[in-house]
């Protein structure tokens, strides 16, 4: 009997197949199923997706033209999560999607001890009640996200169709999203050590390349670590928009992402020697000199208290009307205020 919960579909794979099960079913199952390749391989991990009454778990599983496979789609649930009326800082918003300006300090979506005051929460009350099951329970409507610490722009469909053509585009890496930070030292093509850095190098108009993996830290779950084998592939891209102390000793840099791993700027910046100032679980116990920026700024680098970063840009394809979008976000006003205190370098 059928599982009255579940939506069922039958996929016929046709000729000249991928040779592996997750790569067949992405070329292949119906478009209106709205299935990304990420989405597949979690139902294919889950148990979902069956060939000749067998599940198979394996996503390298080998297939042949002409295999028909099952595929059970868990229904969308009503989530737990209560609705909190919370403002919200909204750039655009349709019947598909919508565009926030996270603010800082805010958890995207609930977890253990952060059932509530979260950006899903808000969400739930501006929509009543409204939004895309395919993140799950926890997690409706969100494509992306961000650190509770750093602020900025965040796209959350409304819908199951705008959640998919949203997830397929982040995992091509055709979204845009450009950071903004403030960081230790100044990642220039001229300093010799960054020469020594494995991993790093420049490009044209002294953009800085910084490739690695990345993978949970081994000896702490909470953090990610730079490593060469293994782990997943990472690209960040920095150039400098700003410097400042004389000489110059911190700076703020735009970053943009080829890839979107957990912490990945915070890391990555680390790994080059320009930690990220304000952040505690990366940036060390490094200080500007009162000499080198004056000691209200040094004062005020010492004593900010989060990771300065901000998602200062978002571009995307608009997953139904097919228009490409680009949202743009102002730096908060703690950032704004330490650049102002490092660029006039206050000493009184």
């Amino acid at each position: 009997m059928q599982d009255l919960s579940q939506d069922i579909i039958e996929v016929v794979i046709a000729e000249n197949p991928p040779p592996r099960l997750d790569k067949a079913l992405a070329r292949d199952v119906p478009e209106e199923a709205s299935l990304s390749r990420s989405r597949l391989a979690k139902l294919i991990a889950d148990g979902s997706v069956s060939r000749g009454g067998l599940v198979v778990t394996d996503q390298k599983a080998k297939v042949a033209a002409g295999d028909v496979i099952t595929i059970a789609v868990p229904q969308a649930v009503d989530t737990h999560i209560l609705p909190e009326d919370i403002p919200l800082d909204i750039l655009f918003e349709d019947d598909h999607l919508i565009v926030i300006n996270k603010p800082v300090g805010m958890v995207v979506h609930p977890a253990p001890g952060t059932p509530s005051g979260t950006l899903v929460n808000a969400l739930l009350h501006h929509f009543g009640g409204e939004l895309s099951g395919v993140g799950g329970k926890a997690r409706p409507g969100i494509v992306h996200r961000i650190d509770k610490d750093t602020s900025g722009l965040l796209v959350v469909a409304k819908t199951d169709k705008a959640h998919q053509g949203l997830a397929k585009q982040f995992e091509k890496h055709t979204v845009e999203r450009h950071y903004h930070a403030m960081v230790y030292g100044v990642p220039d093509a001229f300093d010799p050590r960054l020469r020594g850095v494995k991993g790093v190098n420049f490009e044209t108009s002294n953009i800085m390349k910084i490739t690695t993996m990345l993978a949970r830290h081994k000896h702490d779950r909470q953090k990610q670590q730079v490593i060469f084998t293994g782990g997943r592939h990472a690209v960040t891209r920095v150039r400098i928009l700003e410097s400042y102390g004389n000489p110059a000793v911190a700076a703020k840099v735009e970053c943009w992402l080829e890839t979107g791993r957990t912490h990945q700027i915070r890391v990555h910046m680390t790994h080059a020697g320009h930690g990220l100032i304000g952040d505690q679980t990366y940036g060390g116990k490094r200080k500007l000199a009162d000499k080198a920026v004056g000691p209200v700024a040094a004062a005020a680098a010492r004593a900010f208290p989060r990771q300065a970063l901000h998602a200062a840009s978002l571009g995307f394809v608009h997953p139904d009307t097919g228009e490409t979008l680009r949202f743009e976000a102002p730096d908060p006003v703690d950032m704004q205020g330490l650049a102002d205190k490092l660029r006039t370098g206050v000493t009184s």
